[in-house]
């Protein structure tokens, strides 16, 4: 019995079984590479440099100088309010939209449709949905765009110490609810 077969199969599978990702995993995918994103092949030893040889002639690294600044998306929940930070840095202040929806969800989007850059056509668009926790004020929602392009929601907590207890008045109106009708019916007029 022959292992060829049992080899090539693994072999095949091990080539097509590798981890594809659902979406693009770098949001400054399709920009220009920067001089420091680029390694001299002069400064790579030689067995190395074989192994990196590319008919492009350099090596595009997962993590660029562009990746390296970006703050992505953090949230901070601290005692006196509940706050986002999302790096919008590829699209302009016009194309940034916040909605604050009664049922407590913070929405940002932004779209820019397709425009010409040196080599090639972009667009993009995203739609980011934050829960307000309990506590917070969803009516006193504030954003505020960085000049570098980190865009923050602030939402201030809401005075948790007067809603623990009130006492509530109770005021007597004297008249019934409901008209008191009789049996019969009679007494109407």
């Amino acid at each position: 019995m022959s292992l060829l077969p049992y080899i090539n199969d693994a072999f095949v599978r091990s080539f097509f079984d590798f981890p594809r990702p659902s979406r693009i995993l770098n949001q400054h995918f399709g920009l220009e590479l920067e001089p420091e994103d680029l390694i001299s092949p002069l400064t790579l030893p030689q067995d190395v440099r074989s192994l990196l040889r590319c008919p492009a002639g350099y090596f595009r690294p997962w993590s660029t100088s562009a990746a390296q600044k970006d703050v992505g998306s953090t949230v901070n929940i601290d005692k006196d309010k509940f706050e986002i930070n999302l790096d919008v840095q590829q699209f302009a202040p016009n194309e940034i939209s916040v909605k604050a929806s009664g049922d407590n969800i913070i929405t940002v989007e932004g779209k820019h449709e397709e425009k010409q850059e040196d080599r090639g056509y972009v667009s993009r668009e995203f739609i980011r949905r934050y829960v307000l926790p309990k506590g917070h004020d969803i009516k006193k929602v504030v954003s505020n765009l960085s000049s570098d392009g980190v865009l923050t929601i602030t939402a201030p907590r809401t005075d948790t110490k007067a809603m623990e207890s009130k006492q509530v008045h109770i005021e007597q109106t004297g008249k019934p609810s409901k008209a008191v009708e009789s049996k019969t019916g009679k007494d109407k007029k």
